[in-house]
């Protein structure tokens, strides 16, 4: 199984980017997608959730402004990001709850993307 992740850049305040994750391998389910982020000398944190059955989770900050979607339960997951503030900047990482086909019974675990770097600057 596999997490690819996509589509940071650098941009100016107040504009926007869509990132995008994309699950491979052999999934038989998803529980839940996700994206984190670590921005220089602070932990990472958790930026928004959704569920297999649609439920979302946003933290405080970007409430409003970011939105997460998993377009027809397919094995992708996007955040857009709208008014993007130079405090948003960091690495993105994407991240999903899955069940998969392991070599001899099925496996449930957490796997995480290659982060993306997402850049707020003038």
């Amino acid at each position: 199984v596999q997490l690819q992740a996509s589509g940071g850049g650098l941009v100016q305040p107040w504009e926007s980017l869509r990132l995008s994750c994309a699950a491979s391998g052999r999934i038989l389910s998803i529980n839940h997608m996700g994206w984190y982020r670590e921005a220089p000398g602070k932990q990472r944190e958790l930026v928004a959730r959704i569920t297999s059955s649609g439920r979302t989770r946003y933290v405080d900050s970007v409430k409003g402004r970011f939105t997460i979607s998993r377009p027809n339960g397919r094995n992708t997951v996007y955040l857009q990001l709208n008014s993007l503030k130079p405090e948003d900047t960091a690495v993105y990482y994407c991240n999903a709850g899955l069940n998969y086909y392991g070599d001899y019974a099925i496996v449930s675990q957490d796997f995480w993307g290659q982060g993306t770097l997402v850049t707020v600057s003038s």
